[in-house]
């Protein structure tokens, strides 16, 4: 099935930082990332992860699914220490009431008692290496609400590091890798948590664009996953340039027929090679310009979703499945790494 469906959205995938502390990060200087497991970045294994998954729980991670969250990298954290999450949650509450103080409040108008909870995520991980992901959870309830009333779930962080290897081996003792960070909820309440953790642990965030060409590597790389129940259609949405008003153009494609393409594509099975995600969009490509007459290779790829994930070039990701999470994770976090070397 083939779908073409204009749109009135801009994508230009531009990086942005979060404001500065005025101090420069104490990271020392980073190496390129070599790809999944030490390959070149020419080849890559395929998800799924490797057997450290396969002992998660996957209730325990479930919650991070189907939500829309905002990438970021950021440099090594200075002297953080996981035995201090409860003390980290009560400064990091403090300086949310500070700025609240400031006039800084996000909710404009409504006082909130935010209360602030950090933990770890110990089944995101890719290799015994890794640090453990850190969770930061802020809840909100309205003085004006009964003192027994649920607390709202406001906004949700976590940094994680997941098959980070090059990037840990030769990490100082007083520094923690922890190169991927994801945020979901308001930017304001982003900025502040971000701000505290730039001012403590001496680190630097910065929005991280997922670029037209890793936007193809996913698209090849989720084909080719495995899916027990049946699969959605994979769309990838292209942004058309140099026009008086933006214009995209949606191609979905019928997942069995993308299997099918990618199995007469790849040759090793397991792993996928740059000549293969070259082979299967030339093939998409040429496909929709024998039905359309529009060379996609015209404009620029800016969106990619599946059954696995889905992805934005301005760094916004959707996880869908459980299995494939830290797969995905892999690449996100040598993305991240590729971005503060």
């Amino acid at each position: 099935a083939l779908g073409l469906v204009p749109a009135m959205e801009s994508a230009d995938g531009a990086a942005r930082t979060l404001p500065s502390t005025g101090r420069l990060s104490r990271g020392p200087p980073f190496g390129r990332a070599h790809g999944w497991f030490g390959l070149s970045p020419g080849s890559r294994l395929l998800p799924p992860a490797p057997r450290f998954q396969e002992k998660a729980d996957p209730q325990r991670t479930a919650f991070l699914l189907r939500k829309q969250w905002t990438l970021y990298s950021v440099t090594p954290l200075y002297r953080f220490s996981n035995a201090r999450l409860k003390d980290y949650a009560s400064r990091l509450s403090a300086f949310i009431a500070a700025e609240k103080q400031k006039g800084l409040a996000v909710e404009v108008g409504v006082e909130l008692d935010i209360k602030v909870a950090v933990s770890s995520l110990p089944d995101l991980k890719g290799s015994d290496q890794d640090q453990a992901a850190i969770l930061i959870q802020l809840s909100a309830r309205s003085p004006a609400s009964p003192k027994n009333s649920e607390e709202k779930l406001i906004w949700s962080g976590w940094f994680c590091c997941v098959s980070g290897d090059d990037l840990s081996e030769n990490m100082p003792e007083d520094f923690t890798c922890l190169p991927l960070f994801l945020a979901n909820g308001a930017e304001s309440y982003t900025s502040i948590v971000g701000s505290w953790f730039q001012k403590t642990f001496d680190c630097c965030f910065r929005r991280l664009a997922i670029s037209p060409f890793n936007l193809s590597w996913m698209a090849a790389m989720w084909t080719g996953c495995k899916l027990e129940k049946t699969a959605s259609a994979m769309e990838l949405v292209f942004s058309v340039p140099c026009l008086p008003q933006p214009l995209d153009i949606s191609y979905a494609i019928h997942p069995e027929d993308a299997k099918a393409l990618w199995d007469t594509v790849q040759k090793t099975p397991g792993e996928i090679t740059q000549e293969e995600v070259d082979v299967f969009m030339d093939c998409l490509y040429s496909h929709f310009h024998r039905h359309f007459k529009i060379h996609l290779s015209a404009t620029k790829l800016v969106k990619v979703s599946t059954a696995i994930a889905s992805a934005h070039c301005e760094g916004i990701i959707k996880f869908l499945q459980s299995k494939y999470l830290t797969g995905v994770l892999m690449l996100l976090t040598e993305l991240a790494i590729s971005q503060i070397q």
